[in-house]
């Protein structure tokens, strides 16, 4: 459990890299950017991708695509959910996005859902309605008054990361370790792509700080990874007890986090909200 730990605390480490880096005014863009090339390396490193065998036309192509394209997109609506709606609201939307792919598997897949399951799911739900902040004091800011907005984006596009992650993890004929690392060098190339069109039209400058700032969260991000899939392999007769210590971790975590040290504000309805994420996921993982 010992890698559980450290896989929650990387993950949650990298919301508040983010939450800090807004507040010392560090290019989110070009630090979201900077992360992917640390990725690279220590994907490269630790899960040794099998390049010598990869074949493209046995390849999810189009899977890999559109990862490369939406993970860099949604780091960036993450980190706009971590500044209008805190790291405890986003931690939540992130964690209970594993409800996607499992109504995906029930109502595409064919796959037979219990009554279990189906509960557990509903209490989800009713914790992503509690926990967003539907209400700011601040009403003279459009993005402000539309905060609610980047937690249900991040629930719906973290799931559909999680969907395509399992998809890509079907193919045998390409190592899912290959296939992370591949995905990560389209995340590079993309978010690269980008900065040098905001150079090209003058919006984007380099940031020293950016690319420093980048690479420590590229640091953390990969950790939350390796931590994670070592924890699964120290435990592979036990994967609910993973996956659930790593969901209520994070939520838990950041909640203490998101309170404690940056003194975010819960409703009493966003704190309902917490308590019944760590129900769901406990019904979801454990039942």
């Amino acid at each position: 459990m010992l890698l559980v730990l450290l896989s929650v605390l990387c993950s949650v480490t990298v919301s508040v890299i983010i939450k800090l880096g807004r507040r010392y005014s560090v290019n989110t863009l070009q630090m979201i950017a900077w992360n992917y090339p640390m990725t690279v390396l220590l994907s490269y490193h630790y899960l040794k991708p099998d390049l010598s065998n990869f074949s493209i036309a046995e390849a999810p192509l189009i899977s890999y695509l559109a990862l490369g394209l939406l993970l860099p997109s949604l780091f960036i609506i993450i980190a706009g959910s971590i500044r209008y709606s805190g790291i405890v609201r986003t931690e939540v939307a992130q964690r209970l996005s594993l409800f996607i792919p499992l109504l995906a598997a029930f109502f595409i897949f064919n796959e037979h859902p219990s009554a279990t399951k189906l509960f557990g799911v509903a209490i989800g739900l009713a914790a992503i309605v509690c926990s967003i902040k539907w209400q700011t004091r601040n009403q003279h800011s459009l993005t402000s008054r539309n905060a609610w907005q980047y937690p249900l984006m991040v629930f719906f596009g973290m799931g559909i990361i999680d969907i395509l992650f399992k998809h890509i993890a079907q193919y045998q004929a390409v190592s899912y370790r290959t296939s992370i690392f591949l995905v990560f060098v389209l995340c590079t190339l993309v978010s690269f792509l980008y900065l040098g069109f905001l150079a090209s039209t003058k919006k984007e400058k380099f940031s020293l700080s950016g690319t420093l700032w980048g690479l420590g969260l590229g640091l953390f991000n990969f950790g939350n990874i390796l931590f994670y899939m070592k924890a699964h392999q120290a435990l592979p007769n036990n994967p609910s007890v993973v996956f659930s210590g790593m969901n209520i971790g994070v939520i838990v975590v950041g909640a203490v986090v998101g309170l404690f040290l940056f003194k975010e504000k819960l409703s009493t309805l966003n704190k309902v909200g917490l308590v019944l994420a760590v129900i769901s996921v406990i019904i979801i993982g454990l039942l």
